[in-house]
């Protein structure tokens, strides 16, 4: 369907499908969380929207190769593609720990994390069809104030997981349980880093085309 789309249009869609893709993978991970049940079958379904994030990209990226003409530096396309991207890895990377670790149940700070994360996504998704808008003032303006909050949610995800970490050290919990719950958290947190990395992206092809 893209082919018969002008060129300039087909990143832009292509860009907000991802965010969508996205979203949709925090909103599985908030889920995954909520239940914590049949964990194996949520772990498939988390898979499958990262393998369209993968597909998604690889479009971006197959496209970029062909186009002579692109409606944004290549440069900012690729960075802002491969950004988006490595959100859904690092959550569908956190679901698959949680499953192959056999979790009883989430801890509270895994939950604000993945609410942190869909808050994060969420902002994106507001956020980048304004990148086709970019002569309009007000536009700009608010793409500039997404970017901001998703910091702000970044942040927050710093706090969670400080309080996560000192959380397991000071309950004297089993030293594998402790392991692995870091590495979870760590998955996520990387998560929100990634969301700030996205908004950076988005920021640059502000401060270049506005």
């Amino acid at each position: 369907m893209f082919g018969f789309l002008p060129r300039e249009q087909v990143f832009f869609d292509l860009f907000e499908k991802s965010a969508q893709n996205v979203h949709r993978g925090a909103l599985k991970l908030m889920e995954i969380v909520g239940r914590f049940r049949d964990l194996s079958v949520l772990a498939r379904e988390m898979k499958d929207i990262e393998h369209e994030g993968d597909r998604i990209t690889h479009e971006v990226i197959e496209r970029l190769n062909r186009s002579f003409i692109t409606p944004l530096d290549r440069e900012d396309i690729h960075v802002l593609a491969g950004c988006l991207d490595d959100v859904l890895d690092f959550m569908d990377t956190a679901v698959n720990r949680m499953m192959l670790y056999k979790f009883a149940e989430p801890t509270e700070d895994a939950v604000a994390l993945a609410r942190c994360l869909e808050r994060a996504t969420t902002i994106l998704q507001d956020a980048v069809p304004r990148l086709r808008k970019l002569h309009n003032k007000h536009e700009v303006e608010a793409l500039l104030k997404c970017c901001v909050d998703v910091n702000t949610q970044e942040n927050e995800g710093d706090r969670i997981q400080q309080h996560a970490l000192a959380t397991l050290f000071e309950n004297g919990q089993d030293a594998i349980f402790v392991i692995k719950w870091k590495d979870v958290y760590q998955d996520l947190e990387t998560a929100t880093d990634r969301c700030e990395d996205v908004a950076n992206a988005i920021e640059s092809i502000v401060l270049k085309n506005a």
